[in-house]
């Protein structure tokens, strides 16, 4: 190996050696307690080497956001059903979404409790024009869209359709992150009563409007 390339992998494992104590204190602390020098203490650095690897703490806050994001992003868009229909993806992208989630339950709940401009930028979903800019919202209104093929339903209905279903899901998810103690089976129970059956209700709710007639 060349000094260069052990240059570049010591600089990688020290990056990421930062990026996981961060994401430990994010899960125990939120992000506010995050700051450099807990990041340091934790991995008995100096805060001034820090530096030499992040600008500051934005963008190590920016980095972890994003590499949690990345997960969510996998679980919906990495799904192998090319002759499944639209329905069976959507159960399955919301089961997958779910499963992600409670993996990192600390940090999940986290990020979507918290009211700052730095972590909203990554974790908002519904703001119009959303499907278009967040990766995972638009594979869930891309889904939403081939369930509606053959009906006249607008972009702004399949949009707030989507945003339903983040919503009603990320409640589930932090249900289940609090109750922790229910058990797997239940766990399981609900997860998949609620892909079966209330998702494809929300999705279904505007295939029985259109074809009821009413517009």
């Amino acid at each position: 190996m060349t000094t260069e390339k052990r240059r570049e992998r010591e600089i990688e494992e020290m990056r990421e050696l930062i990026l996981l104590a961060a994401s430990d204190i994010i899960a125990s602390e939120g992000f506010d307690k995050l700051s450099i020098r807990k990041i340091a203490k934790k991995i008995e650095y100096s805060p001034s080497i820090i530096y030499h690897y992040f600008k500051d703490k934005e963008e190590i806050l920016n980095n972890v956001m994003q590499r949690g994001y990345k997960k969510i992003v996998s679980a919906v868009t990495s799904l192998n059903m090319e002759n499944s229909s639209p329905e069976e993806r959507l159960i399955q992208m919301t089961k997958n979404y779910i499963q992600t989630a409670l993996n990192m339950p600390d940090e999940f709940m986290a990020a979507q409790l918290n009211k700052s401009n730095k972590v909203l930028k990554h974790t908002s979903s519904l703001f119009k024009g959303a499907s278009k800019e967040k990766t995972a919202l638009s594979e869930l209104y891309q889904c939403l869209q081939e369930i509606y093929k053959n009906k006249d339903v607008d972009e702004n209905t399949i949009e707030l359709t989507a945003q339903m279903i983040v919503v009603s899901s990320i409640g589930l998810i932090l249900k289940l992150i609090i109750e922790k103690d229910i058990g797997d089976e239940q766990r399981e129970k609900l997860t998949n009563f609620y892909s079966n059956e209330i998702v494809l209700r929300i999705a279904n709710a505007n295939t029985l409007y259109w074809e009821g007639g009413v517009n």
